[in-house]
């Protein structure tokens, strides 16, 4: 079948890398989008869509009724913020902000968006129902997704919405692919902090001390066990210790050792677990001998559930463009993304464009000072993206 937007999109080529450039050039952190906001509301204001700023702190959101009669409103997601990374790469859009990068595609993202306002303005009289676009801050971990939905952005902004689409671009993937799955298919997401306190003194008399080091070094160990031996082989687990940060002087045996890190899973059951043993295990082995810890484990983000019939909907989008052989049905990854949140409340879909060339040297995994990707992918994902909101709101899905 024939992608009816496909075209539109094609011819805005030019424009969505132009765009995607010009918001790597100028990247912002989570909850300081001021910019990119402006730009977004520029754009959707002159498109005809109803704008609401502020929402989530600086997200936007644009609201399109369409021309047919239809009950159904569809949620469009676009992320905007940036990471605290130094960009490497030399390219003419180069990042224009010291410290600040555009290292995971949320310029790309919003470039897709803009894009999708402006195809689905264009073709406002076919559309039965209403569209719902969501821009979205602070993606990278600080509760963007939860505080847009605070300020009503699901429900109270516009009609409810009944069904939920996204996208990311991905390195994972090759350029002319895209991925999915129905189910769980990012992980559940939290930060972890562990601070042992011990008893500091001289390096050279350890035995009237309680080296934290040491003890962290223990737990580090010991946390290894609850992926190994508590968890059900079937399931999936990660306990990642990252960063640790303890003493400053080597002739000195450190009072006090924080450690760093990161709990992955995909399921309610396993999540619960690991909430339960890395405390116990932490606190276990810091009392055995003779320390304590303190445990912190933030909310995080939970598992993106991915809904079996907006699934096949965009699925059936993404091959129109594509092609069916270039569809993974199968994808997961442990990464996590906040997504989730509106996906734990609207049924929809989430799914990975692939952005990556070998060829051309696009191939830096995200969060990496290299990351870049092949623009070419910036109109398939509006062509993709179109044609599943024109389908969920003609009842698919």
């Amino acid at each position: 079948m024939k992608n009816l937007f496909l075209a539109d999109a094609e011819a805005l080529a030019d424009e969505l890398t132009a765009t995607r450039r010009d918001l790597h050039m100028h990247p912002e952190l989570g909850f300081q989008e001021f910019r990119t906001a402006a730009i977004v509301a520029d754009q959707l204001n002159a498109l005809g869509y109803e704008v609401i700023t502020g929402v989530g702190k600086t997200g936007v959101v644009g609201l399109l009724s369409g021309g047919q009669p239809g009950d159904r409103t569809v949620l469009l997601r676009f992320d905007m913020d940036a990471l605290p990374i130094d960009e490497a790469n030399d390219v003419p859009y180069r990042s224009q902000t010291p410290g600040v990068m555009h290292a995971c595609g949320h310029d790309a993202h919003v470039a897709v968006g803009l894009g999708v306002a402006k195809v689905l303005a264009k073709h406002r009289d076919q559309l039965p129902g209403t569209i719902k676009l969501m821009f979205q801050p602070a993606e990278e971990g600080l509760g963007g997704a939860l505080a847009m939905i605070a300020d009503g952005v699901l429900d109270r902004i516009g009609p409810p919405a009944d069904r939920a689409l996204g996208l990311h671009v991905s390195s994972m993937h090759h350029l002319g692919t895209a991925a999915m799955r129905v189910g769980p298919m990012l992980a559940a997401s939290a930060s972890l902090t562990i601070t042992v306190n011990g008893r500091g003194g001289h390096g050279a008399m350890p035995h009237d001390t309680v080296d934290a080091v040491v003890v962290a070094a223990q737990i580090i160990v010991a946390l290894q066990t609850i992926v190994a031996r508590n968890t059900d082989p079937d399931a999936t687990a990660v306990v990642t210790i990252g960063s640790i940060t303890a003493g400053n002087a080597g002739n000195v045996i450190a009072e006090t050792a924080v450690m760093r890190g990161t709990i992955r899973s995909f399921t309610p059951e396993v999540k619960a677990l690991l909430r339960r043993r890395v405390p116990e295990v932490a606190q276990g082995v810091a009392a055995a001998l003779g320390a304590s810890a303190e445990v912190f484990i933030n909310e995080g983000v939970d598992a993106t559930v991915n809904s079996a019939a907006p699934t096949a909907v965009m699925q059936a989008a993404a091959a129109k463009v594509l092609g069916a052989d270039q569809i993974d049905m199968n994808f997961r990854t442990t990464g996590g993304e906040d997504f989730s949140a509106v996906l734990a409340r609207v049924p929809g879909n989430f799914f990975m464009l692939g952005a990556r060339n070998d060829a051309r040297g696009f191939n830096a995994p995200h969060h990496n000072p290299r990351f870049d990707i092949d623009e070419r992918c910036l109109p398939q994902g509006v062509a993709i993206l179109c044609d599943a909101a024109l389908e969920v709101l003609k009842g698919a899905g």
